[in-house]
């Protein structure tokens, strides 16, 4: 049995609900809740439980144990949380995987990738700077840059136009099934897969 932490980047609070910069919660809700039975109706809210720096929700796949977690650190401490949990449950760092979003992908682009620059990202900054490493498997849920100058935090922070709504739960269930193929079959495989598809 292999351990692996899953944490998905958000924003704890009402106003920052199913906001851009919370697609990381988004993907951990529904990760967690593509592990229930199909006929158990648990509400989302029920599979995380409130625990040290982040909700938690623990699940069994293919033999190996998940920690899903999201930060109650706010973003620009993601790395505490982080780092917090990879030593409570002893997870290996190979088997570290952050769910992200990315304002240099296009909407609904998805890339799993194993290192990389924070790309500005406040919560990838603070991860990278926690381990002092940016070697470490990512996947970016790209929410393009359609704003004008000056207007990139209140975009980041803002909700999903009504189009982009329409498309999110199938990119949402992609990035699932990423997450499952990265913990089956590993980070370059899944790579392979799903990367440009």
């Amino acid at each position: 049995m292999e351990k692996f932490l899953i944490a998905g980047l958000g924003n704890i609070g009402e106003e920052y609900q199913d906001t851009r910069h919370n697609i990381g919660f988004n993907v951990a809700d529904a990760l967690a809740k593509s592990f229930l039975k199909e006929d158990d109706k648990t509400p989302v809210s029920k599979l995380f439980s409130s625990e040290r720096l982040a909700t938690v929700h623990q699940a069994r796949f293919k033999g190996n144990k998940l920690t899903i977690i999201k930060p109650t650190t706010y973003m620009n401490l993601s790395g505490k949380a982080v780092n917090y949990w990879m030593q409570e449950e002893k997870i290996p760092f190979k088997n570290l995987l952050i769910i992200t979003d990315d304002l240099a992908l296009p909407f609904g682009t998805l890339r799993l990738k194993k290192k990389g620059s924070d790309g500005g990202h406040n919560g990838l900054t603070d991860i990278i700077a926690t381990f002092n490493t940016s070697e470490f498997a990512r996947l970016r849920f790209g929410i393009g840059s359609e704003f004008s100058k000056g207007q990139q935090v209140n975009y980041v922070l803002g909700k999903w136009s009504e189009e982009e709504y329409k498309i999110l739960p199938e990119r949402i269930d992609k990035c699932v099934q990423i997450v499952k193929s990265f913990v089956a079959i590993g980070v370059d495989r899944t790579m392979s897969a799903y990367n440009n598809k």
